[in-house]
């Protein structure tokens, strides 16, 4: 059984890894290697670093990065209380479900980015339509995912809160809120991600800067190293702000049981203890009297 590695070998190897990647793609697209992927059209890492040294000198970058997270921001922020609450309001209300459950159902398998045009017609400013296919691609995610930890939940803690006198709220805030918290965040973590692709395809359709209109524009003028620029800016942000929602779930689910997996390591199942040998039931009166006169 292979022995776990300690938290800095483990660091260290993720490094590597993303070395190694970076290795091979340098390699790639500086021997312009054609085989069948055609890696020659590529710019390379050195490329692709040094366009990032011009834009992070530069002040159009750092306004593209504020758009673009002012726009995810705002636009997760209002799908994390909305889908929440309606999540638990379908969950709990039999007349919520009838009458917002179909609205919702029909709406949700339509792709957020394919409701850029209703955003153009809808608002008056391309920022809030952007702020709304932001929302619209967040929202969805949470709503189910709180919908389904809600109905999950076991009503022996409902009941246990009634018993006491608790009412209405108190099992909200006792109980379904806090119950459903690993489902809420598992949903959080998906919407976040959703949304970064949704903003990102909204800019470059509609957007006056963001990260991912001043992508489009590069790749409108043949600059592909500012296309990498672009594409590796969205990969750190979605990173960042997915870390921080996990950071956020495990902070307040710390009264959850925490496990550790090790991959490769074997878990040895716990041996049954033995039970204790039975004890010799006493005799009964009745029966230790009609031995007696047995005997006699």
């Amino acid at each position: 059984m292979s022995r776990p590695l300690p938290k800095a070998g483990r660091y260290a190897l993720r490094a590597a890894s993303l070395g190694i990647a970076l290795g091979v793609w340098q390699l790639l697209t500086s021997l312009d290697i054609d085989l069948w992927l055609r890696f020659s059209q590529f710019p390379t890492v050195a490329d692709v670093a040094r366009a990032f040294a011009d834009r992070l000198s530069g002040h159009d970058y750092w306004t593209d990065l504020t758009d673009s997270l002012t726009r995810i921001l705002t636009g997760f922020l209002l799908a994390a209380v909305l889908g929440v609450a309606t999540g638990v309001l379908v969950a709990r209300s039999r007349l919520a479900e009838d009458l917002l459950g179909p609205v919702l159902e029909v709406v949700r398998p339509i792709p957020a980015i394919a409701l850029v045009p209703v955003a153009i017609l809808l608002f008056p400013s391309n920022e809030q339509g952007i702020v709304f296919i932001t929302f619209t691609a967040a929202f969805f995610p949470v709503l189910v995912s709180t919908r389904h930890a809600v109905r999950a939940l076991t009503p022996v803690w409902e009941e246990a809160v009634l018993t006491m006198g608790g009412g209405r709220w108190r099992i909200l805030a006792s109980v379904v809120l806090p119950g459903a918290l690993p489902g809420i965040f598992g949903g959080l973590s998906v919407g976040i991600g959703v949304s970064w692709i949704c903003v990102i395809s909204a800019e470059m359709i509609s957007g006056q800067y963001g990260v991912g209109y001043r992508t489009w524009q590069d790749y409108t003028v043949v600059n592909y190293a500012g296309v990498f620029v672009g594409m590796v800016t969205i990969g750190v942000l979605g990173w960042l702000t997915s870390t921080a929602v996990e950071l956020l779930g495990r902070r307040l689910t710390r009264w959850l049981p925490r496990t550790s997996y090790v991959a490769g390591a074997r878990h040895r199942t716990p041996r049954a203890a033995t039970p204790p040998a039975p004890l010799r039931k006493a005799p009964e009166p009745e029966a230790e009297e009609a031995r007696d006169e047995h005997l006699v």
